[in-house]
Order: C-alpha cells, then structure tokens, then sequence
C-alpha cells in the first residue's frame, strides 16, 4: 500500500510534561484508524500535527506532494456570518452541485433539517456540527481526520456517518484517522486503533473490540514480566540493605542493577475504580406519567411535543431513551423529575422516591465553582460506606481519578471530563434511587465510559439514560424507548437497531435536493396537496431526465469543437471567427443552463 503521510520522532511537550516523545508512525492508503486514550494524553495534539495544523517541538510531519488532506476540528470554525448553503457549497449555483449524487447523499444525511437561508450563528450546537461535516465531506479528500465528529449527533447522525465513511472509497483507497469516545462508531469503522498514552503510541489491529482483547492480553503479559521484576527488587533490595558494614563492600555493577531495576518501575497509570453506592430504600412506586400532553413553546407554541403519552417506571428497571433531536428526551427528564408540569395528564412520584439528575451542561457545579474537588464531596459527607469498608472523601475522590493534587483543584478549572466525573460522584454520594442522564458520555475518554458503565452495571436502583452512545446503552439499560418527533412514546423489543429501521421508514420519502431544502420524494409540484407523483409522472420524469441527459452530452460535444474552433481562430489572428464562435459558446451555455434546471426539476419529481 502507498504511504501517504506520516510522523518521525514527534515530540510534544506543554510546560513540564511530555504529551508526545520520540512517536514515529505513518498512514497508508487503505488505513481506517481510530485513535483512543485518556482526555489530555495527547490526541488530538497528534491529529493536528498529522493535518500540518502544528509543529511538533521536535521531530517532523511528512507527506506526499499530492496527497490531500481534509480535517474537522472539535471547535465551531465556520464563519457565522455565513448561510448554510454558502458556508457549505459556497458560490456554486443548486444545479451545479445538485448533480453530483455523492453530494446529494451528503446533504441529505447530515443536514435535511437544517434551514438552508439560516445564518451559521443562529445554529445550534449540533446543527453546526452538521454542516461543518457537510462541508468536509463534499470535499474530495485522499485522507479525512476527524476528531471527535459524533458530537452532538444523535444516533441516527452516528449511524449515517459510518455507512458514510464505510462506502466513501474502495477497500485499498483513501484514508481516514478519527478521534472518538464512541466505541460502536469505533468497531463499526475501524480495521486499526491507535492507543496514546504516556506519550507513546501502541497500535492494535482491528476495531474497538478487538482493542480491548489485544489490551487486556498485553496487561497480563506485562504484569507477569512486573511480577518477576518486583521480586527481583525485592531481592535486590534486601541484599543492599544487609547491615552498613556489607554494603561498603558490595560490588558497584550489583548496586548499579539494583538502582537501575527500581528507576525502570513504571509508574501507574490514573486509576478509576467508580465503586458502587449505596442506595435509599425504595418501594414498589416509583415514577409513573399518565396520559401525559405538553404543548412546544415560543415559535411552535400549539404544536404538541407529547401527546397522551404513559410511562410507568418499576423499581431496578433500566430504560434507554433514543429520538431525532427535538423530540423532547431531555424535556421528559424534567417531566419524570418534576421540574416542569403537562398540560395535561399527571406525574405520580412513590414516598421514598429520591431523584438526581446529571445534565448535558452540568450547570449544577457553578455554585460551588471556587470550591476545590476534596471540599464538594466532603459538603456531602466526610466519610463513605463503599462494599462495607468506609471510606474518607479524599480517598473517594482519588478512587475517581482524582490524584492528589487534582484533589485540590478549584472546580471552575477542570475539564468538561473531569466536571462531569466529579457531578456523577456527587449524585451518587447522594443515595439516590432514581439516577437521570442526559448525554453522560460527553466528553469522557473510553476509559473512563467504561468505569463508568461499571458502576452502573450494577447500581441497584432505577436508571433512565438518554444518550446517542450505543455501546453505553445497549450495555446498562435493559430495554430502550423512542421518541420519533410526533409526539409518541415508542417501544422498542428490537434495541436501537430498530429505531434506525424506524427511521428510514420515517423519511423514505424523504430527500434534500436544490437549495437544501426538504423536499418529498414527489417534488415541490406535488408538494403542495400532499400526494406522491404517479406513475405516469414518474415515467415522463425519467423520459425528460434520459432526453435532457442526452442533450447535454451533445452540446459537451459541441463546447469542445468551439474551443478548438477558437484555438486555430486565435493561431490565425482571424478575430471576425473569433467572436462568432465566442457568441456561440455564449448561446451553448445558456441552453445548457436551462436543461440543468430541467434536469434539477425532473430528479426531485424522482426523488433523485
């Protein structure tokens, strides 16, 4: 396989730590690489040195000539001010793009519902993350980097992105390196994975999976080789402190060993062991909506978000809420915990119900912003029973991950990671018997979802997760409901897979064609009263898109006849020839502007 770009001897340091030393490594064509590791290993770091977005301190980034390469930051980079349609295609007139299927596909998998005259700014945050995605993949790249692309895209974003990335180019074309927390996108995509930690990178064949196996095999060999090695300096050790008189006389080369076999211990990497709480008494009540209405407000005032829906919540039941964005799954967490009131039906809540919530912005950390992490939890309490052993606050919080220094971190300075850890601590701390969370993968590392799930596991008490992490929740919650955006609560026997199904039912006759709009399948013509096209329409469609189709072939032909035409007026200096054939071509390209638009108009009747 062809080399297309690569890494030698990258070294990256931030103030006193070392985030890359000495990493050599490179992509070739055929590559389909996903990059994991803790938050702040160094990740992203080395996406950006790769992209030739960063200089490495030392080291260097090599790349062949012709290779190009697409990047999709974590950060919004588009300009606001911008439309959609500009901000994605540019200058280029509908029809222009409109004619390219890969474009089309793009469109409509990504932004659909998204408002095509809308200013960037006025986005949302997962709506931008949607066009940014847009713009990159219309693009035609040799090797794509992305990181983190399945922020703030729901599951059926997810889903789209990697049939996407699956069938973009042929098995030994192409190549695309991405950065993700989401290990279903990660085993769905990759045939490599690339771990970063202690400023090294250790690669594995095969996706998530097969990472993990591959982990979990090479830990064990290293603790057999760490358990000989602790022997031998426990040896070593013992013989060098034998009285005052024999060391004075013991060889320097066994001294030398010695020092050297304790200076190669490694040292350990941040545990995170989320040990289980204990949780309140609950009884056979726990939370209950019935035939529950609620009403959208502002713009959409009226419409209804949730029409007589019921939902009965039994003690140690683990559900999993899935839906298109808007459809009301963080709206139903308030429901369920009272924040908010229906306009019609009612909540029943049991006596020894306790509720705690972990929201998607973990605003419930500002008021304790200048609060050091030891001092959060130690406000909830100052010593723990954990699995029957009692535990103080400090060593709760470095069982979590916070080192000792961490410990003492004022909270307005940790990362989103880290702020989500430590607000999940401080609800289960708490003792509740109904836990809610909304997005909790966001921004945590593989490593620390997979302590998390842990935890959850085996939490005794009633557990409601809304999140686009199809690992997280096909792993904790035993069974998963929908939220399609028609004001319905959907049950769903066949897990996520069947919302997907669900879905593409849904917007079957669905497509995005000139001007990013939505469009069904019947075109803008039938539209308006609601039917799809018949059959006829649709066989004088495909009729008018052959014609036009062979029409535009022929004035290509033409085109190329003028330019050469024009290439010996010009040898000649026959300028009277010149301007005819000038005006000719002018007269070419406004016919075959015309046919275009015929062409655009029969392919939406198609749904092309």
């Amino acid at each position: 396989m062809a080399h297309l770009l690569g890494g030698e001897n990258l070294t990256v340091s931030f103030a006193t730590r070392t985030v890359l030393d000495g990493v050599t490594l490179g992509l070739e064509e055929g590559d389909r690489i996903g990059m994991v590791g803790r938050n702040g290993d160094g990740k992203s770091t080395l996406m950006r040195l790769l992209a030739l977005r960063s200089t490495p301190d030392s080291g260097r980034v090599t790349k062949r000539g012709d290779v190009n390469v697409g990047y999709l930051d974590q950060s919004d980079v588009l300009d606001g001010d911008l439309t959609v349609g500009v901000a994605i295609v540019g200058d280029q007139a509908d029809y222009e793009w409109a004619r390219n299927p890969q474009i089309r596909e793009v469109m409509g998998g990504l932004v659909s519902d998204v408002d095509w005259h809308a200013n960037v700014h006025a986005l949302s945050g997962g709506q931008k993350r949607r066009v940014a995605l847009a713009k990159l993949l219309i693009e035609d790249h040799d090797v794509i980097m992305l990181d983190e692309p399945t922020n703030h895209l729901d599951v059926e974003g997810v889903a789209w992105l990697a049939r996407h990335l699956k069938s973009r180019w042929r098995a030994n074309q192409g190549a695309f390196l991405v950065v993700t927390h989401d290990r279903w996108f990660l085993d769905e995509i990759c045939t490599k994975t690339w771990e970063v930690h202690d400023g090294i990178v250790d690669p594995f064949e095969g996706g998530y999976a097969a990472y993990v196996l591959a982990r979990a095999e090479r830990d064990r060999m290293a603790s057999v080789v760490e358990g000989k090695r602790q022997q031998l300096v426990k040896k070593e050790l013992a013989w060098l402190r034998r009285g005052a008189p024999a060391r004075t006389a013991k060889p320097k080369f066994r001294i030398e060993a010695a020092n050297a076999l304790i200076a190669d211990v490694p040292a350990p990497r941040d545990s995170m062991a989320l040990s289980k709480m204990a949780t309140a008494r609950q009884g056979k009540d726990v939370l209950d909506l019935e035939h529950v209405s609620l009403n959208f407000q502002g713009d959409d005032a009226g419409k209804k978000l949730f029409d007589n829906i019921t939902l009965r919540l039994a003690p140690g039941e683990r559900l999993g809420l899935v839906g298109v964005n808007g459809a009301g799954k963080t709206t139903l967490l308030k429901l369920l915990n009272g924040e908010i009131a229906p306009d019609a039906g009612k909540l029943k809540r049991g006596k020894t119900v306790v509720t705690a919530v972990l929201t998607q912005e973990v605003k419930e950390l500002d008021d304790v912003a200048d609060l050091r992490v030891i001092e959060v939890i130690e406000r909830e309490k100052r010593s723990f029973n954990v699995g029957g052993k009692e535990f103080t606050a400090g060593q709760l919080v470095e069982q979590l991950g916070f080192t000792n220094q961490k410990q003492w971190t004022p909270v307005r300075d940790l990362s989103g990671g880290e702020r989500r850890r430590l607000q999940l601590l401080r609800l289960l701390v708490g003792e509740p018997n109904v836990l809610m969370l909304d997005e909790p993968t966001n921004d945590l590392d593989t490593d620390t979802l997979a302590a998390v799930e842990d935890v959850l596991d085996g939490w005794p008490g009633t557990l409601v997760v809304v999140s686009h992490d199809r690992y997280l929740l096909e792993r904790v919650t035993d069974h998963q409901m929908a939220l399609l955006g028609d004001g319905k609560l959907r049950g769903l026997p066949g897990g996520v897979d069947q919302y997907l199904e669900l879905r593409e039912a849904a917007l079957a006759g669905s497509t995005v064609t000139g001007g990013g709009n939505p469009v069904t399948s019947a075109g803008a013509a039938s539209s308006a009263t609601g039917t799809g096209p018949s059959e006829a329409e649709k066989r004088e469609a495909r009729k008018a898109l052959n014609r036009i189709e062979r029409q535009i072939k022929k004035l290509d032909q033409q085109e190329k006849k003028l330019h050469d035409d024009m290439v010996k007026s010009t040898e000649k200096s026959d300028f009277d020839a010149l301007a005819r054939q000038n005006s000719e071509l002018k007269n070419l390209a406004d016919e075959k502007d015309t046919l275009e638009l015929e062409w655009l108009e029969a392919s939406e009747l198609l749904g092309d």
